[in-house]
């Protein structure tokens, strides 16, 4: 029958095993500039007109990072977006969609808990541009209509590394376009049953994908730097 003193050896052993060398691989790994591109899939949120009339499609960006101390970075980038009409949700049917790019300053805390696994926890904020098109704007010679706003992006990625230059991460981000949708929009005639009050609401979406990273001077070691 094994006593708690026994018990309390054999967890501070595994303590000793598990924890100890990770904490040690954590330090030694310090990542420098980066490039990375991420290839997402969109679904609408909140917004309901928004989440019902249009369907994601792509969510693709790419951006610079460089860290300045402890796992701290900035970074800059550019990304783009598609939502195309459902043409099941209106009558009659309508096709087109909604092209959006963006350009943001980004800034938030990457770090490798192990010699293979990080994660990268940040904010994006810029200035996005909407172009909206569909063949009942055409039919009114009103296309492409043109909306601007403010852009914000919490996200999360889950990275993984292959060498010392490249890791491919899981990403998950929530887009915020302070840009209100209608069906008025899309040239589309009445409220169909929607309130107006939920014409005023951002576009928002939840975004997950994968995405690739080049670190430019590997990571740095401090064993290999001593």
């Amino acid at each position: 029958m094994t006593t708690p003193y026994k018990s309390y050896r054999i967890i501070y052993l595994l303590w000793v095993l598990l924890i100890v060398p990770i904490e040690t691989i954590a330090q030694k790994i310090d990542p420098d500039d980066s490039y990375t591109i991420d290839l997402c899939l969109p679904n609408s949120m909140f917004n309901a007109p928004y989440r019902n009339i249009m369907q994601g499609l792509v969510h693709a960006s790419t951006h610079y990072q460089y860290t300045i101390k402890n796992g701290l970075y900035l970074g800059a980038g550019v990304h783009y977006s598609y939502f195309a009409i459902n043409e099941f949700r209106v009558t009659p049917k309508i096709y087109g969609g909604i092209h959006s790019g963006a350009a943001f300053l980004k800034t938030g805390h990457e770090r490798f808990w192990t010699e293979r696994f990080g994660t990268d926890l940040g904010i994006r904020a810029g200035w996005v541009r909407s172009y909206v098109i569909s063949d009942l704007l055409s039919e009114q010679i009103n296309a492409p209509q043109i909306r601007e706003g403010l852009y914000f992006e919490p996200n999360l990625s889950l990275v993984l590394t292959s060498d010392v230059n490249q890791s491919f991460r899981l990403s998950i981000g929530y887009p915020l376009y302070a840009i209100a949708f209608s069906p008025q929009l899309l040239g589309i005639e009445g409220n169909m049953g929607y309130d107006e009050s939920e014409f005023e609401q951002n576009s928002t979406f939840l975004s997950i994908g994968f995405g690739y990273t080049y670190y430019f001077n590997g990571k740095k070691s401090s064993a290999e730097e001593d």
